[in-house]
């Protein structure tokens, strides 16, 4: 049987107190809504329906490609908003799953799972429920005396004796699509003047159709987000689940509790991260890396047996066996090849550091191209903007670069050559040079790959 699915994401949010809409509150560095787009792709196998409130251009691009979007004029429940999105589901389909975004920790395993209830369960209704002693304002599953599921009541209609029910209603649900479509239209209109979609299932109970509940057996994933307290409840589940499974991959953490790893990051097995160390966004690591502590990566890709100590990386990319910091930061366009040494507080900006690059300490490189083997001695700086645009520098396999070297770009230093310590490079150095003095002047010429002192 065909599913597809349907994600409701038109609520106003109003206990969040944002301006923002609250699918788009960052998890784990991703909106809210991302989760439930993802889950609900993986688990039916095709692109997902998402109401939205209207002008939400914000919502609909963080949702990304290939997903489509029903507005909800006017916000009158869950019910009213199903209703919306009804008529565009295709005709070919006999099952729709129904979540909400503001459910971002439902696994996707877990809503396959209700799919493949909904498949082979005969009753027009399969709900995904929970036992825990904790309500988070769900509503109750009402059963009666046979055990048999009756009505769903929420949690401000119940009386004391039914707030002590345990069995939860979670609010994910399998339809079959058919009855669904005879039966929205009949919702009753409540006090309030909204169209709740849990009363789906006292219709259905009515008519004596059998409707299946599936339980979630881990608690974490039924944390609803409604405020921004539930919000950092459900960023700790998230880090302990996503911590969990890098253990479980051969990884070492050595304090979960101050780890932050991204929902998209790749590690490599045998790597170590130490205390307080976060890797956000789109970062892969590779294996027998040492990372951390006190260390941030975003966005970057790092290669294996790298050492990263104390520093900020933000859209680098490092080859094999990199050693960086402490104290140092690699910014966007930073690539750094087999090798090289960024020591501490060195800065790196939009350039590329070719293998066996040393740069000890102090120093700024930006909008530079290093070769292979150069030294780059502590306090060197590539003067690399003019006041009015950003220019190149280029320095040749080889090259030492003395202490407090400013290279003024643009301007290129030869293979092989050398700066004195102090010197402001103005002009180009050939092939083999050795240039000193402010501003800097060819003293002498050596033979490219000849100390010059022997």
């Amino acid at each position: 049987m065909r599913c597809e699915s349907v994600i409701l994401a038109a609520g106003l949010g109003t206990r969040m107190k944002s301006s923002r809409p609250k699918v788009l509150h960052p998890l784990g560095g991703l909106p809210l809504i991302a989760y439930s787009v993802d889950a609900c792709r993986q688990a039916t196998g095709s692109e997902p329906i998402v109401v939205i409130p209207l002008d939400a251009e914000e919502i609909r691009r963080a949702c990304g490609p290939g997903v489509e979007f029903v507005e909800q004029e006017n916000p009158l429940g869950t019910g009213h908003a199903l209703m919306q999105a009804a008529g565009r589901l295709p005709g070919r389909s006999e099952l729709v799953l129904a979540t909400s975004a503001d459910m971002a920790l439902l696994r996707a395993e877990t809503l396959a799972d209700l799919v493949e209830h909904g498949r082979r369960h005969p009753g027009p209704i399969t709900l995904l429920t929970a036992i825990s002693p904790v309500s988070r304002g769900f509503g109750r599953l009402l059963r009666s005396e046979a055990g048999d599921v009756v009505a769903i009541l929420e949690e401000t209609h119940a009386d004391e004796k039914q707030k002590a029910i345990e069995e939860l209603n979670v609010g994910a649900y399998v339809f079959r699509l058919d009855w669904l479509r005879e039966q929205l239209p009949r919702l009753p209109r409540s006090a309030k003047g909204e169209y709740y979609l849990t009363d789906l299932v006292a219709i259905a109970a009515k008519a004596g159709e059998p409707i299946e509940a599936v339980q979630v057996a881990d608690l974490d994933e039924i944390i609803g987000i409604n405020t921004r307290e539930h919000l950092a409840e459900a960023e700790a589940a998230l880090r302990r689940r996503i911590n969990r499974h890098w253990l479980e991959s051969g990884v070492s953490l050595q304090d979960p509790a101050t780890t932050y790893i991204g929902p998209r990051v790749i590690l490599g097995a045998e790597t170590f991260i130490s205390a307080n160390t976060h890797l956000e966004g789109a970062t892969s690591i590779g294996e027998a890396c040492r990372l951390g502590p006190n260390t941030i990566v975003r966005d970057s890709r790092i290669g294996a047996r790298c050492e990263i100590e104390m520093s900020v990386l933000e859209g680098a990319v490092l080859e094999d066996e990199v050693s960086v910091g402490p104290f140092a930061h690699l910014r966007r366009g930073a690539y750094l090849c087999q090798g090289v040494h960024v020591g501490n507080f060195g800065e790196v900006k939009d350039s590329r550091l070719e293998a066996g690059v040393k740069m000890g300490h102090f120093s700024y490189i930006g909008d530079a191209s290093i070769g292979e083997n150069v030294n780059i001695g502590a306090g060197t700086i590539t003067c690399n903007f003019d006041g009015e645009r950003k220019q190149r520098t280029e320095i040749g396999d080889g090259a030492f670069i003395g202490s407090d070297t400013m290279l003024v770009a643009p301007v290129r230093v030869g293979r092989g050559s050398r700066t004195g310590a102090g010197s402001v490079v103005t002009r180009d150095v050939p092939d083999g040079s050795v240039a000193v003095g402010v501003p800097a002047r060819v003293i002498r010429k050596q033979e490219v790959g000849k100390d010059p002192h022997a």
